[in-house]
């Protein structure tokens, strides 16, 4: 399926990162999707013609990682679980297919379901405590927070394709492939199936792939990769309101969920 998926992706025109600066979409409106494999190549066979490819040197199928970080009483997952309108989140993400590139982002979404993100550059996850100006960037976006309130609770490892579509309006994130290690609990689990698309607009302007999607049978989905990995590798947690996620996950996959143990520190 993966091989499919990228033969439909270089049937497209690429579009550079330089090309992509006017449309960073940073105070944005976003919408998620959740979708198998088996619909993105629908959905690709569809946008071909409609969309560029983001490419970055000769990839079109880019590897991310990301930390999240939350505090002793996972404030931040209980935040998202109880459905607070206003909500956060702390992260760390690596760009694998640029050198490694690293940033520290705080994004906000607030109860006019606007997100906002703010991010530096770090030297490193390992590294970010100690870049100039991450402590008074965490403390200033999260208006009050330092890195000793916070620890690393789970990590991501997934692909991503980025879409544009022609009039460079909107973009679409598409994630696939994901995989997550707790730092907590020592678990590992992968999705498999699982695909996770994002659309990213300024406000409900005229989006091409919305009547694409739900012709497919794709429709929105709130989807946290944070909470859902959280969830996913540590049980104990409060999770009631995510089993409609869960049990998505189980379906796509044809499978019941099962958490796998392995040391956080080989993720």
């Amino acid at each position: 399926m993966d091989e499919k998926i990228l033969s439909l992706l270089k049937e497209m025109k690429p579009i550079s990162l330089d090309e992509m600066s006017s449309i960073r979409l940073m105070n944005r409106l976003d919408t998620k999707y959740v979708a198998s494999k088996q619909q993105l190549v629908q959905l690709l066979g569809l946008l071909r013609d409609k969309y560029y490819v983001q490419q970055i040197k000769d990839m079109r199928i880019c590897p991310y990682r990301t930390t999240y970080f939350d505090t002793e009483d996972h404030k931040m997952y209980m935040q998202h679980h109880n459905k607070h309108a206003n909500r956060l989140k702390v992260r760390v993400r690596t760009y694998l297919s640029d050198g490694d590139l690293t940033f520290l982002e705080v994004k906000r979404k607030n109860n006019k379901k606007r997100t906002k993100k703010k991010r530096m550059e770090v030297e490193s996850l390992e590294g970010c405590a100690r870049t100039e100006g991450a402590e008074e960037f965490l403390r200033k976006k999260t208006k009050g927070m330092e890195f000793k309130d916070l620890h690393p609770v789970v990590q991501n490892y997934f692909q991503r394709i980025t879409l544009v579509n022609y009039d460079k309006t909107e973009r679409l994130t598409i994630d696939f492939n994901v995989q997550f290690t707790n730092f907590e609990t020592g678990q590992y689990r992968d999705t498999d199936n699982l695909v996770i698309i994002e659309l990213k607009r300024d406000g409900n302007i005229f989006s091409p792939v919305c009547s694409i999607l739900r012709d497919i049978h794709v429709h929105p989905s709130g989807f946290s990769k944070c909470c859902i990995g959280m969830a996913l590798t540590d049980k104990s947690l409060k999770q009631n309101n995510f089993k409609q996620r869960l049990h998505y996950i189980e379906r796509v996959n044809g499978r019941t969920l099962d958490v796998d143990r392995r040391e956080a520190a080989n993720s």
